[in-house]
Formats: structure tokens, sequence, C-alpha cells
């Protein structure tokens, strides 16, 4: 069977992506810079294979995309270093047309379409981003494209919009999940009833295996949706109810975004998103529907449901008290 090699496989979107390969039968390998956290995460399955690579390295970046067929590229830069996306699409494109790999799968974001002109934004909709980071998002695409168009790899992109579930930690409603389960306030970056849209990321593994499967799929972006419009508002409300709680929010508007950002470096570069708060992307993925003709997605109640029970999960773990040794 072919290899699929999972760039950035530490991430949520990779474990989702990974789980779905085990779940498939299908061997993989996961690509990472820590051997250690490769190991923790993957080394229970027998048909995963662990590589690490310096993507500085464009010899390790070679070794890395050795022997497979397809990669699937999810490899994340601080928020503060989106100039970095570029240059490691480039030399991971170097190495695997060097290598001969067939396909890449980048998973992408809606920073390159700029400000919406529609309330719902298809793949027609103009790459006019009106940021740095989407400035950085749309040259990593674009460089993919041309090279499936001079044939020298089959590349496709899917685009998704804010996600959250288990394990992820950079989500708008993170702290809101975190809070609920202990009863606290949350502390949330409005406004907070704009139309806003999540992906459960447990269905982003399907969706991305299903995509890599369909020769249809190459050539051109596909837009991924939540399973409705609904607000942060929302969301919250319904966090706080499966918790047991009253919900309790504390919000920060872009002048309050922009003082933290003078110590916090996320923050900082967060500015030059709001707009996406105050004028949201809401993707309309019909195409992606007719391409693979179902896209299950998980409704925001049970997306919830999950995800406060992984967290209680975790914090369960943490709580137990260490096994003592056996004494001889």
């Amino acid at each position: 069977m072919e290899t699929v090699a999972l760039f950035g496989a530490s991430g949520v979107i990779g474990q989702s992506v990974a789980r779905t390969l085990q779940a498939q039968g299908r061997p993989y390998r996961v690509v990472g810079r820590s051997e250690s956290s490769l190991r923790r995460e993957f080394g229970a399955d027998p048909r995963a294979e662990v590589v690490t690579w310096n993507p500085d390295d464009p010899a390790s970046i070679r070794a890395a995309a050795r022997g497979v067929r397809t990669i699937i590229y999810m490899v994340g830069v601080n928020y503060w270093q989106f100039h970095l996306h570029p240059e490691l699409m480039r030399r991971t494109l170097d190495a695997a047309i060097a290598e001969g790999v067939e396909r890449v799968v980048l998973i992408g974001t809606v920073y390159p379409y700029g400000m919406p002109r529609t309330p719902t934004v298809s793949e027609s909709h103009p790459r006019e981003p009106n940021s740095f980071k989407g400035r950085m998002r749309k040259a990593q695409e674009d460089m993919l494209l041309e090279a499936d168009a001079a044939g020298a790899i089959k590349g496709t992109i899917l685009r998704l919009p804010d996600f959250y579930g288990p394990g992820v930690e950079r989500s708008f409603l993170y702290s809101a999940f975190v809070a609920a389960n202990q009863g606290k306030r949350a502390p949330l970056i409005g406004p907070l009833d704009t139309p806003h849209e999540f992906v459960f990321v447990n269905d982003v593994g399907p969706i991305v295996t299903a995509l890599m499967d369909e020769p249809r799929a190459y050539g051109r972006f596909w837009n991924l949706a939540g399973p409705g419009a609904t607000t942060q508002r929302e969301m919250v409300k319904e966090i706080y109810a499966q918790a047991g709680h009253p919900p309790r929010m504390k919000t920060m508007g872009k002048t309050m975004v922009r003082l933290v950002g003078l110590f916090h470096p996320f923050m900082r570069e967060l500015v030059e998103m709001y707009y996406l708060l105050t004028n949201p992307v809401l993707m309309d993925d019909s195409a992606l529907r007719g391409l693979l003709g179902t896209v299950p997605k998980t409704p925001y109640a049970e997306g919830i449901r999950q995800t406060l029970a992984a967290l209680r999960g975790e914090q369960e773990a943490k709580a137990r008290p260490a096994p003592v040794p056996a004494t001889t």
C-alpha cells in the first residue's frame, strides 16, 4: 500500500488525519522536529513510521519525503513568523519533486480571501488578502498551484475556517471550555454576536483522506464550512449549559487586544486579523460536497459535548496520583 507522509503531524489536524488513516488500516509516516513528541503521540500505532526533520535543511526535507506518494502538509509556524510559510513550502515542494512524490495536499485557511465581498464565500471569490498573514498564505498556495499547473506535482488545498475540539488550544472557544468546566468567567475576544462558523477537528481527518484519494480534487482549492452559521455567544452559552453552569463572560474588543499585545506576541499579531470577527468569512462548500458526495459534520452541541468530555478526562488523568513503584 502507498505511504502517506503527514508533515506537521503533531498538530491537532495531523492527529485527526492520523486517526483516520489508522482506522482505514493504511500505513503513514509522521514527520516533525521532535522524535520524543512523535513517539509519545503515535508510537503505539504499528502502522506509523516516525521520521524527524529539520525544515531548514533541504537534505533533511528530502529524507522525510523519500519513498512516499502523498504529502499532507500541515506545517505550522508561530503567529509572528508567517513570513516562513512561503519559504517552508518552497523547500518542501523542491524536495518532494526531487524525490518523486506524486501529490501534496495543503491544509489552508480563509486568510487569502481577504475581506469578504459576499455573505458566503465560494472558491470563485477573489483571493485579495488584506493582511500580511493572508499574503503569506496566498503565496504558499500559489507555489503549489503553479507546480501543479506545470505538471511537476499534483496539488490541492483544503481551506478551513476556525476549528475547535479536543486538544485545540488555539481557538476562540478554548478559554470558554476551560472556564465553563471550572465554573469561572470566560475571557473572550469580541464582538460575540456576529455570524461565525467552526469546524469540529475530528471531522477534518476523514475529509482530508477522501480529498487526497479523489483524482478530480487536484489543481484547485476547496472550502470546508462548519455545520452552519452560529455566533461565539451562542456557542459559549451551550458550552456553559453542558458544563452545568450559568454563562459568565468578559469580552475584549480591538483596543484591549491591541493593549494586551504590547506584552503578548500572539495577541499583538491577532490585531491584524481582527476583521474576521467583524467581517466574518462564512464559507460555501457546495463544491466540496459535489465532489465527495458526502461531507459529514458534527453538530455544534455534540462537538461541545465531546470537547468537554475530553477536557474532563485530561484533568482527571492529571489529578491521579503517580503509581507507587513495586518493592521486592
